[in-house]
């Protein structure tokens, strides 16, 4: 293990993979939504937002293209977020 100087970070490992749903969810949290605000700002009814937040829909290319807009963020980052971990902690 390298020895660091005073002052100097190594950045920190991802430990766990997340879902869809779980981005969602910390996207609207990042932005301090309801499911009803992200709802309006999305053109999804909050129910279906709760499916997708809790993984009991498949998310779908219009449902991601929709809440990338509201979220203003490349729906990639919410289709496939083992890929894009990165992009969603600049998000933040």
């Amino acid at each position: 293990m390298k020895v660091k100087k005073r002052g100097e970070f190594a950045p920190a490992k991802p430990h766990a993979k997340l879902t869809s749903g779980e981005v969602i969810r910390m996207l609207r949290d990042l932005k301090g939504w309801t499911q009803a605000e992200l709802a309006k700002h999305s053109g999804i009814n909050a129910t279906n937002l709760s499916l997708l937040e809790n993984d009991r829909v498949e998310i779908g290319k219009k449902r991601a293209e929709q809440l990338a807009k509201a979220f203003n963020v490349h729906p990639a980052i919410i289709m496939f977020p083992e890929y894009e971990a990165k992009e969603i902690q600049k998000a933040a």
